[in-house]
């Protein structure tokens, strides 16, 4: 098991985990932390993402135990989790390992099932173009458009470009080879909120929609209008207010 790199933001309130989306790190919910005044976030650096190394293959129940060290380690027994899109995947295994410990999921422009197989081609595709052109601007720039949509994102892509070939191949394979949980979130009593852009270019709407109905104790569907795939961040303005009502009723 790894211990990741994380932050504590601080606060008296409840424990929210933030959760980031594949070659992001915690810094992409920047706009969460600023906003939810009287939580206690943290944020975690997955392995293979920020300061946290990935030293061997892994999947995502892996990242799951990792994330519930970090919450022994800071001597919380529960936590509400949100998670973006990777981070979904993370949270949904969290609650199914240790249902006691998490009081609240949000998930973002996330699936429960298995990547298709055509999209992880694609995946694996890009990664031999990635390693291979080093970080080519045409590669960087197609990565961004599914991510962000058209949202102005240099920074990201300019930090993409230091992510060394043996953690982007580590990362990459959790990501397409994935297993589906979607035959188990009925297991999931908690309450949940699952968010998803209308213009998420890596799963469509209908992911999220099998998600809630599968999940007992779903909120309805919140669609945003136009929103992109890493949807925390590049629209919090109509994303944070549903968040912080959801966890304020449920952290």
């Amino acid at each position: 098991m790894t211990l990741p790199g994380y932050t504590d933001h601080g606060g008296d309130g409840p424990v929210v985990v933030l959760l980031h989306s594949f070659l992001m790190d915690g810094r992409m919910f920047a706009p969460q932390v600023a906003a939810f005044d009287g939580f206690r976030c943290v944020t975690v650096d997955e392995r293979g993402h920020g300061g946290t190394p990935a030293t061997g293959p892994f999947d995502y129940w892996d990242v799951a135990r990792d994330v519930l060290a970090v919450l022994d380690e800071l001597g919380v027994s529960r936590a509400a989790v949100v998670g973006t899109s990777q981070g979904g995947f993370v949270a949904l295994r969290m609650a199914l390992l240790a249902p006691s410990r998490v009081t609240a999921l949000a998930v973002l422009g996330t699936s429960a099932a298995a990547e298709d197989p055509a999209v992880a081609a694609g995946y694996r595709a890009v990664l031999d173009a990635w390693v291979s052109g080093g970080a080519p601007a045409e590669v960087l720039d197609g990565v961004a458009q599914i991510c962000f949509g058209g949202f102005p994102v240099d920074e990201w892509k300019e930090r993409w470009t230091s992510v060394a070939p043996d953690q982007l191949k580590l990362t990459m394979g959790a990501l397409v080879d994935r297993d589906s949980v979607l035959s188990r979130v009925g297991e999931i009593a908690c309450p949940v909120l699952v968010l998803h852009g209308s213009a998420d270019l890596a799963y469509p709407v209908e992911r999220a929609s099998e998600l809630v109905d599968a999940l007992p104790a779903a909120e309805p569907l919140v669609v945003v209008e136009g929103g992109a795939h890493f949807l925390s961040y590049t629209h919090p303005d109509e994303v944070n207010p549903a968040l912080a009502k959801f966890l304020a009723a449920h952290a």
